[in-house]
């Protein structure tokens, strides 16, 4: 069974640091590209950064480039999103993403998300 399990969200103030965490199981993790998406009520869910699953080639929305950073550890199954000098506008449930395309399709795993509030 495929298991994606976010933690690490809550409430911080504005300037102030969080690392998320998500836990992968039930798949081959090395496999697959990893990638941290969020919404913010009323609006679309966004791809906030995502890593190949080779590890090393990333890429990051603009809003975030410098401040976050995403990692992974294959050993662990566990990707990894430091969040530095949040503001207000990161406030957002948190999503971890799996995909790997197959032969025939494409794979793709969702956690069920993580409350980050940047607020005073």
């Amino acid at each position: 069974q495929v298991q994606l399990v976010e933690s690490g969200g809550g409430l911080v103030q504005p300037g102030g640091s969080l690392r998320l965490s998500c836990a992968a199981s039930g798949f081959t993790f090395s496999s697959y590209a990893m990638s941290w998406y969020r919404q913010a009520p009323g609006k679309e869910r966004e791809l906030v950064a995502a890593m190949r699953s080779a590890g090393g080639s990333t890429n990051y929305a603009d809003s975030v480039k410098g401040r976050f950073t995403i990692s992974r550890d294959n050993a662990k199954n566990t990707v990894y999103l430091q969040m530095n000098s949040l503001a207000p506008e990161d406030t957002a449930v948190y999503y971890c993403n799996a995909r790997a395309k197959g032969v025939l399709k494409v794979y793709d795993y969702w956690g069920q998300g993580t409350q980050v509030t940047v607020s005073s």
